[in-house]
């Protein structure tokens, strides 16, 4: 894999600490040649004491996803320390705790809506917003996790999640006269922040989750779903655009 990103560019959401997946694909992107941008929200602050911590200091710009006054801004901002963009990482999703852990049937429609609106349409938002930077062969590629299912505990992300997928399906088709691929990866569960309110007990859902695996699962390992994310951020699959890639240890290929 060595200079796998040699010269490429890119823009990276969602690095808020060292165990989430944003940080391994900005480390591993660095590692394999690309400059990178980070995004922040909320802390920059934060996300400035992470990005001190990669390979080579990257510069952070502030982006709230749901704000159009940043978003109108976020090429000029972000081509002040790049000249284009090849990539862009969209690891980006929230909901409310009435939207989450058995809150389905209860939770108020304001709620669902910011969950769609910052986990799903954000995907479409973020990569207009970064379309004049993008030039053919690049990249978008969004965080996903399995939607073709019921999950405990996961409820209407789960459903965003559908939401997340139907999107990347249509910025792919919409996107790609101008060169552009969009694919998705739906890693397994891990131990991050984003991920904490997948499976209810947690420790149970992992286990069972690495029992029925054919390649077992290590929710403490962010890197394989890091790794996929920089294939599709690199320039090896030109033809592929709508995927969604499974970063699971295989688990979703097995029946009930």
């Amino acid at each position: 894999m060595s200079g796998l990103l040699d010269g490429r560019r890119l823009l990276i959401t969602g690095v808020i600490s060292e165990s989430s997946i944003a940080y391994a694909v900005a480390r591993l992107a660095q590692e394999q040649g690309a400059r990178v941008v980070l995004t922040a929200y909320g802390r920059p602050s934060l996300v400035r004491r992470v990005a001190r911590r990669l390979p080579h200091e990257a510069p952070v710009v502030d982006l709230d996803v749901t704000d159009e006054e940043q978003l109108a801004s976020l090429a000029e901002r972000v081509g002040s320390h790049l000249d284009g963009l090849d990539g862009v990482l969209h690891a980006v999703a929230h909901a409310p705790a009435s939207c989450l852990d058995g809150g389905f049937l209860a939770a108020p429609w304001p709620d669902v809506a910011g969950t769609f609106h910052t986990s799903a349409y954000s995907l479409k938002a973020l990569a207009v917003a970064c379309r004049p930077l993008l030039r053919p062969g690049s990249a978008v590629v969004g965080l996903d996790f399995d939607a073709s299912r019921a999950w405990p505990g996961y409820d209407w992300m789960g459903v965003a999640k559908a939401g997340l997928e139907a999107c990347a399906r249509y910025l792919a088709r919409d996107l790609g006269p101008a060169g552009v691929r969009v694919n998705l990866v739906a890693a397994g569960p891990l131990r991050t922040l984003a991920a904490r309110a997948i499976g209810g007990d947690g420790a149970g859902f992992e286990q069972d989750w690495a029992a029925r695996a054919p390649l077992g699962w290590d929710p403490a390992d962010t890197e394989p779903a890091a790794r996929a994310c920089l294939a599709l951020l690199s320039d090896w699959f030109p033809a592929t655009t709508g995927e969604i890639v499974h970063v699971d240890g295989g688990h979703h290929v097995m029946g009930a």
